[in-house]
């Protein structure tokens, strides 16, 4: 997209990375940050985060029914322990 029709997109077109605002993207050369490397290192803390919301989301019923099972009944081991 060169030329006068590339006047009417937005910044972050222009530049070539659609979805990063330009003055983000003109302050990481400032700083030399290594866009590929931040979002990388950004996407797995991410992912991360999100994969923890889901089990915890998941498993919020199995944890309930647990540890009510365990205030009513005891651990497995409340019997062997010497302490």
């Amino acid at each position: 997209m060169r030329g006068p029709a590339n006047r009417n997109l937005p910044a972050r077109a222009r530049l070539g990375h659609p979805g990063v605002r330009a003055d983000l993207l003109r302050q990481a050369r400032e700083l030399n940050i290594n866009l590929s490397y931040a979002l990388e290192e950004r996407l797995i803390e991410r992912i991360l985060a999100e994969g923890q919301r889901h089990w915890l989301h998941e498993s919020e019923v199995a944890i309930e029914d647990y540890n009510c099972r365990v205030e009513r009944d005891g651990t497995f081991s409340d019997g062997q322990r010497q302490f």
